[in-house]
């Protein structure tokens, strides 16, 4: 493989547990699920974007099922107190960079208000997350505008998800990489009725720790030193140099399995172990969610929880892979104040994998 000839992980044998994938090995797997991307790079110093996860019944007049799960709350994440409290989403889930996480709710908010059929719609509740991509992107611009927030939800398709440096990706970093938005899905036989159920998974990869493919570590080179006079902890410059490595990661889980808020956060809480696998540090800085939401037609009874240790284990194996997508399929990126985030190298994990047997087929 080269740089420009980047990949998905089972492009190079990785393939997280045994359960298939879907059709596209995405969170489009789950029906009616659509994605879209606005990526924003302008000049050298922005580096940012949005990504929209839209389904037609989150609409404000109508909602679906829901649960929270959070690793770790430092972060900015909109409209969760209501989630957690009423168990459903009303709205498409929004992704983008931190400091413009309100100006994508507020448009977010003006397009529910604007969909036909919301014309007395009271209230709504806008569900947006983000993660910070300061190393590359001048955060305190908040380039995000009203059209760039449009575009991503009308621009939302079925189908393959594009992943790596592109929409709220466009700028992050995960375990000392170019990182960015992944995804994966898995198949499962849960005992549903009507047959096997689908659970998809989308991420926006911004943590620190130790990049690891299926139990291998995979350390980044260290880099050449760099002079510098002691910093007091706690200065800017200080905090600057501790998220080097990207801090925060959101994790968006999609099913048609029928599932009520609670099984559905149980099963957001078992997405973290999917992090855990690919090396998170879970620093104290960082804002770990992982949101899931439940597509099934209304009325479909929950699946009792003695049906749930394979969605359990579908949502870490996805989480997983998706994660380690978002890494593999991004470029190296130099950003604000020539900063630089170097891709994955993708022959080194392959030899690594190779030499510990862990590779499929192989």
């Amino acid at each position: 493989m080269t740089e420009n000839s980047r990949a998905r992980a089972r492009d190079l044998g990785i393939v997280p547990g045994s359960l298939r994938p879907g059709h596209h090995n995405a969170i489009t797997d789950v029906a009616g699920v659509r994605v879209g991307h606005t990526t924003i790079i302008e000049g050298s110093d922005i580096r940012t974007g949005v990504t929209a996860i839209v389904h037609d019944r989150l609409t404000g007049s109508q909602a679906l099922a829901a649960g929270l799960a959070v690793g770790n709350g430092y972060g900015k994440i909109v409209g969760t107190t209501q989630v957690s409290e009423l168990g459903a989403i009303e709205t498409p889930v929004l992704l983008t960079g931190t400091l413009s996480t309100f100006r994508v709710a507020d448009a977010l908010v003006g397009y529910m208000l604007s969909l036909p059929g919301n014309e007395d719609l009271p209230t709504v509740n806008p569900v947006v997350a983000e993660t910070n991509d300061g190393f590359l992107s001048d955060m305190r611009r908040r380039p995000v505008t009203e059209e760039h927030v449009l575009a991503a939800l009308r621009g939302a398709a079925p189908g393959p998800v594009a992943e790596g440096a592109v929409g709220a990706g466009t700028g992050t970093s995960a375990l000392g990489f170019k990182a960015g938005i992944g995804t994966s899905s898995r198949l499962v036989d849960c005992g549903a009725p009507g047959g096997p159920v689908t659970i998809g998974v989308l991420v926006q990869a911004n943590f620190g720790g130790t990049l690891t493919v299926l139990g291998v570590p995979v350390p980044r080179e260290p880099a050449a030193p760099r002079p510098a006079a002691p910093r007091p902890a706690g200065s800017a410059a200080a905090t600057a140099e501790a998220d080097e490595q990207g801090n925060s990661c959101v994790i968006v889980l999609a099913t048609d399995a029928p599932l009520d808020s609670r099984r559905l956060g149980r099963v957001a809480w078992r997405s973290l172990i999917g992090l855990a696998r690919t090396g998170s540090d879970f620093s104290g800085r960082s804002g770990d969610y992982a949101l899931a939401f439940c597509t099934a037609r209304p009325g479909a009874g929950p699946l009792p929880d003695s049906a749930l240790d394979p969605l359990f284990l579908a949502a870490i194996d996805a989480t997983e892979e998706a994660i380690l997508n978002s890494l593999l399929a991004a470029h190296t990126m130099t950003g604000f104040r020539g900063h630089v985030r170097h891709a994955v190298p993708l022959d080194r994990v392959r030899q690594l994998c190779l030499a510990r047997g862990v590779l499929a087929g192989h």
